[in-house]
């Protein structure tokens, strides 16, 4: 599990995977329009420690839910900077289910019912990240 990080990885491995991810993806940028250049750069800090917050807790939720399927390689989010979880306006997790390379994890992931399991977990992580940190439209509309 992984969020995104403003100081590097959290391991040795999470940087080597965030390095290698990115050499791959395109990273999008955000258009703060004609503000002054120190304010354009503080709106965006804060809203990327905002953004980190939000989805080191919606990490936790979901890698609670993925410990009642099975045993976690890893029992905390790490973080590193994989340009996909730099949209700055929603929490982005990057889920890691298993590792194609043990051939155990492979044969349990080619099972249709265990695929379901995860998949429930996920949902049931990202229902209870909502329910705990509901949107602001939907606070307002509560």
């Amino acid at each position: 599990m992984f969020a995104l990080s403003e100081r590097g990885a959290s391991s040795t491995t999470a940087r080597w995977l965030a390095a290698r991810e990115n050499r791959s993806d395109l990273i999008g940028g955000v258009n703060l329009g004609s503000r002054n250049r120190e304010v354009a750069e503080v709106l965006l800090q804060l809203s990327t420690r905002a953004q980190i917050e939000s989805s080191l807790n919606l990490g936790r939720a979901v890698l609670n839910e993925l410990g009642s399927v099975g045993r976690l390689h890893k029992i905390s989010v790490e973080q590193a900077g994989f340009a996909v979880l730099k949209a700055p306006d929603i929490p982005s997790i990057l889920v890691e289910t298993a590792f194609i390379s043990n051939p155990h994890e492979e044969r349990k992931l080619r099972d249709a019912r265990y695929q379901a399991r995860i998949a429930e977990a996920i949902l049931r992580g990202i229902r209870r990240f909502l329910k705990a940190h509901p949107p602001s439209s939907v606070r307002r509309a509560v």
